[in-house]
């Protein structure tokens, strides 16, 4: 179909030699092609550059920032907020079921933050410093949760289940930290221990209220 194009546009080209002809019709139907074809739209400089290194337009797009994210310090506060609630209203069955939850989550960060640690930590130590203490932010709010949780069972007059968690933040805490020193001392009003610590001191009563934590 090309070939009589070019002989309708060119009568001559018959007379030409078969190389010289051959050139002419592809040098034809070549231009005809290049006008058949779109071209692709200019690039413009209207959206701005994603930074590869710190891309801060993409930051509110990670979903476990966000604050209704499950996998998070604060989704674990907010559980032990309303297991406070439930105390006040003495709903113990529904408070139980939510520091339990608190509990477990803040155990799974501290895992994770831990692993993230011992990956980093002969290759970067900025960002091994920084796993590193999350790891003991989610492990101290993960026995926050759990002296809650016995509070709870003392409070339903549950000894035998508050014991062991009580001895878990004993052993986790370390008996001369405050936290662990309140789980002892728990131990010790329970009649669980017969010594009281520190020794110097006359032990004070315990709250068996379950609270809030501060901010």
């Amino acid at each position: 179909m090309v070939f009589f194009n070019v002989l309708r546009r060119f009568p001559f080209a018959c007379l030409l030699s078969a190389p010289v002809a051959v050139a002419l019709i592809f040098s034809v139907a070549g231009n005809g092609w290049a006008q058949s074809i779109p071209t692709a739209p200019a690039l413009t400089d209207d959206a701005p550059p994603v930074d590869p290194v710190n891309p801060a337009n993409i930051e509110d797009l990670r979903p476990l920032s966000q604050d209704g994210s499950l996998l998070s310090m604060r989704s674990g506060q907010r559980l032990i907020e309303e297991a406070a609630t439930a105390v006040a209203a003495q709903n113990y069955t529904l408070a139980i079921s939510k520091l339990q939850d608190a509990r477990q989550l803040f155990n799974q960060l501290s895992n994770f933050y831990q692993e993230l640690y011992s990956s980093f930590n002969p290759i970067d130590n900025r960002i091994a410093d920084v796993q590193r203490r999350q790891a003991l932010e989610s492990a101290q709010m993960r026995d926050e949760a759990t002296y809650q949780l016995a509070l709870v069972h003392r409070a339903r007059n549950q000894p035998d289940l508050a014991v062991p968690l009580l001895i878990q933040i004993v052993r986790s805490q370390n008996p001369t930290r405050d936290l662990g020193q309140r789980a002892y001392r728990q131990l010790f009003e329970l009649g669980f221990v017969d010594t009281p610590y520190p020794r110097n001191q006359e032990p004070a009563p315990t709250s068996t209220a379950p609270t809030a934590p501060s901010n």
